[in-house]
């Protein structure tokens, strides 16, 4: 497989951009892991490779199970996640899928018990950029499996 081109260096200031986006939705005082969980789900919809990759290399090095990390993709079918995970994997679907949900009203209404308004808005946030990222490496064909965790601080 081969990149179609190298977004990053051809338009860096796009690339900042969605970085900043990245850096905020990072920021936003979410669990890291659940929003690693949503990162992956919005990926499976979106069949980007190269976010697969990178994100289930993240998940583990925070400490995610394999067991949950297969059985994402069937998430509706396991016990493996928490509610507040459900809701948040729901909202997931819902945004990412947007012209075939209308992101629902149970849907928003199931994720506002688990989430204030604040989260609920960085959690959107960070499922705007994956999607965002989705696209870009999809697009561009980002090619997987160079990427590595940054290593954990001391």
């Amino acid at each position: 497989m081969e990149s179609r081109l190298e977004y990053a260096k051809v338009a860096p200031g796009a690339y900042e951009a969605m970085r900043q986006l990245q850096r905020y939705a990072s920021s936003c005082g979410l669990d890291p892991k659940l929003l690693e969980l949503v990162k992956m789900r919005a990926s499976q919809i979106n069949g980007c490779a190269y976010c697969l990759d990178m994100h289930s290399k993240d998940a583990r090095a925070l400490g995610e199970t394999e067991q949950r990390l297969y059985a994402l993709n069937a998430w509706h079918e396991t016990p493996f996640y928490t509610d507040k995970e459900r809701a948040a994997l729901a909202w997931t679907e819902a945004l990412t899928l947007l012209s075939e949900t209308h992101a629902p009203d149970d849907v928003y209404e199931e994720v506002s018990k688990h989430f204030s308004e604040k989260e609920l808005v960085g959690l959107t946030i960070n499922i705007v950029a994956i999607n965002g990222w989705n696209r870009l490496a999809v697009g561009f064909r980002s090619v997987p499996g160079t990427y590595q965790p940054p290593e954990k601080k001391p």
